[in-house]
């Protein structure tokens, strides 16, 4: 490299250049009292509290860089911290990222990543306050979400028995993107660097793009009137059957879910042409980031939500008031 040719790697630019460079421009959100440049950032707790959540993506576990690009990963990562913060009822206010990468990493890559991130904070209404970054052997993205609680906490105890269930965003697109990509990488020379050529599968291209970058609808929740009573909520991000799980055993009652109102047309060729019943998709595909809520009455509920079930004492997750047997969802560990 000589003195006036760009770096190319995050090793010839060096830690403080590169901080430098992705943070130049950016404007803060107004919960951001203080950004990057100190030791620490400053976030705004109006309520006098904050929501604050935490995940983690780990390259060839929770993303692979031959199928998605560097801002596909940044949209992802924030996505779905933004939608755990917006499942409690809060609206999103700040992040703070950790880095970790190869020292060979490409800087357009990094910059690509935090554009990324950085759009869908401003979709979430929120910004990057501040973060770390550090060397390793391979990509690893964890933030860190505040959220201003306008309301109550929701929280996943509160369903009650009469209450009905009800979904907003899309379901199962995730997991059929998934499942379209493996297909994919099954073939011969399947594996590239992104973007991935689709090939025969290319007509599924939306739902390979909605498993690459999920778009919670943070406004569904967030513009709920006050008039309409929600009792517990979820983000849907390792399943349906495993996140209302969560509510039916937290808040100690039965939830029971009707096949016919999950159904989505936009997934029956895609289930076709893999031999797959969408439905298991709907059910247990995980990380689609939609909101699953229980609510008292289901006649004053805004076009965005869905009803598909009801809350009934005992215990579990049915569907049309049977078990399913298989994986109810994502599993860290499994």
């Amino acid at each position: 490299m000589t003195a006036s040719s760009p770096a190319r790697t995050v090793r010839e630019l060096g830690e403080f250049a590169l901080i430098a460079r992705i943070n130049a421009g950016r404007t803060q959100a107004p919960g951001v009292l203080l950004g990057p440049g100190d030791d620490a950032a400053v976030v705004a707790a109006p309520e006098g509290r904050f929501v604050v959540t935490t995940d983690m993506l780990v390259q060839d576990r929770h993303f692979r860089l031959d199928w998605s690009s560097a801002r596909d990963i940044g949209r992802k990562a924030i996505a779905q911290n933004a939608a755990d913060v917006v499942a409690m009822g809060a609206v999103p206010s700040a992040f703070v990222v950790s880095l970790g990468c190869p020292a060979d990493t490409a800087v357009d890559f990094v910059t690509d990543l935090a554009d990324g991130m950085w759009e869908e904070a401003a979709r979430a209404g929120a910004s990057i306050a501040g973060g770390d970054m550090v060397r390793s052997p391979v990509l690893i993205v964890s933030v860190t979400a505040f959220g201003d609680p306008r309301r109550a906490p929701i929280k996943r105890s509160g369903a009650r028995v009469g209450d009905v269930v009800a979904v907003a965003g899309k379901l199962g697109w995730s997991g059929a993107g998934l499942a379209v990509l493996s297909a994919v990488a099954a073939r011969p020379g399947g594996a590239s660097v992104a973007p991935v050529d689709l090939g025969e599968f290319s007509e599924f291209a939306d739902v390979v793009a909605t498993h690459r970058v999920p778009q919670p609808v943070y406004d569904a929740v967030l513009d709920l009137p006050d008039d309409v009573e929600i009792t517990a909520l979820t983000d849907v991000s390792d399943g349906l059957l495993a996140d209302l799980g969560h509510i039916a055993e937290s808040s100690g009652v039965a939830i029971d879910l009707a096949a016919a109102a999950l159904h989505d047309p936009g997934l029956d060729a895609v289930g076709k042409a893999l031999g797959v019943n969408p439905l298991d998709w709907i059910l247990a595909g995980g990380e689609d980031h939609a909101f699953a809520a229980t609510f008292t009455d289901s006649s004053d509920l805004p076009e965005d939500w869905t009803v598909v079930g009801r809350v009934a004492a005992g215990a579990g997750v049915t569907v049309d008031g049977t078990s399913r047997s298989g994986p109810s969802g994502w599993e860290s560990f499994a």
